[in-house]
């Protein structure tokens, strides 16, 4: 049987987080097999625990290799990549073996979607503590998978079905945003939305609106001189290249209207411009997904929970989401390519 389904590869994350409970709770749903063939890289022993403190009716089962799932609600479908002990490490405690573990699974996830043996990555959660006591030097998936391969320009994007938003720059001080602001910056972070959001998610002209950073925008000047300097320089070059840009707009104000449907995606100067609005409306189910690379690749919007991990309560509706928009952009691309026009 020709199976049209995507394959999603479903990286455990941290063993010691809430990846292995949400990937449980997730695969249970029969919904995600209408729509992906979901395959978990991760740890069958620990995925089994989860199993178990979660209550699922899954089977756990070990497969070599992608074609060898059988893809059915029911069972889940194993990528055995480590052999971590449950009894050596406690839930909500990272060690190096745990950190070591989970960039494992993120990497063999990458080559075999560099390799075409799976269509994208829906990735659990790290987080830089880990991945420190593994050696690693990675803040987090991004710069990893970005490095992997071998992409210098990228963007992230937090996407839900009412409101999406890029950033042109992510984790920093916010002293330091004015700074790291660049017409070429800018520039590539519309232009690497506007690319992902024809390609990806089928959008054949997407609205583009991009936020001032300064309140009011700047006030022509009297609140800061980015808006005039940098940010409109760049929104007029993106609509000289063809691109349906617009801005820079008031921040206080654009997400309302963003909320309307006015926009496909609003482009953020920085951090939390981006999430504050987003997280206020897509806290429970909105994605991460990293533009840019020549991979697919969604991610849960939340860390690993420590706090709660190993308790059962964890809530699996960003995972849930996150495979869906990783088998949503396969199949846009599958497509795109097939009829590039």
């Amino acid at each position: 049987m020709n199976d049209q389904r995507p394959i999603v590869g479903i990286t455990m994350g941290d063993p010691a987080g809430i990846g292995p409970e949400i990937v449980c709770m997730a695969l249970s749903r029969p919904e995600i097999y209408d729509v992906a063939r979901p395959l978990v890289i991760g740890d069958a022993q620990v995925l089994e625990s989860a199993r178990l403190l979660t209550r699922s009716p899954l089977v756990v089962s070990v497969v070599n290799s992608p074609g060898a799932g059988t893809f059915k609600c029911g069972c889940m479908d194993v990528l055995n990549e480590s052999a971590l002990d449950p009894k050596s490490f406690n839930w909500g405690r990272p060690t190096a073996a745990t950190g070591r573990a989970m960039i494992q699974y993120i990497t063999r996830a990458v080559d075999m979607a560099l390799n075409d043996e799976i269509a994208a990555i829906a990735t659990c959660p790290i987080t830089k503590t880990a991945m420190k006591l593994a050696g690693s030097a990675y803040h987090g998936h991004t710069e990893l998978i970005a490095e992997r391969t071998n992409t210098p320009r990228y963007a992230m994007m937090l996407a839900g079905n009412r409101l999406r938003v890029v950033l042109v720059t992510i984790h920093m001080a916010l002293k330091d945003v004015p700074q790291k602001l660049t017409i070429e910056g800018i520039l590539s972070t519309i232009e690497t939305t506007a690319e992902a959001l024809k390609e990806r998610f089928g959008i054949h002209r997407p609205k583009i609106a991009v936020a001032g950073l300064n309140p009011h925008s700047g006030e022509e000047g009297m609140f800061g001189d980015e808006e005039v300097r940098i940010i409109t320089p760049a929104v007029q070059q993106a609509r000289e290249k063809g691109m349906d840009a617009s801005g820079p707009y008031p921040p206080d104000t654009l997400f309302h209207h963003a909320l309307t449907g006015i926009y496909d995606a609003v482009v953020c100067m920085y951090h939390d411009q981006g999430l504050i609005p987003f997280k206020m409306v897509h806290f429970e189910d909105g994605v991460n997904t990293t533009l840019g690379l020549p991979i697919i690749r969604t991610s849960v919007d939340h860390g690993t929970a420590y706090d709660i991990a190993g308790k059962g309560v964890a809530d699996p509706g960003s995972l849930i989401e996150a495979i869906r928009m990783a088998a949503h952009q396969a199949v846009n691309l599958m497509a795109r390519k097939a009829n590039p026009a």
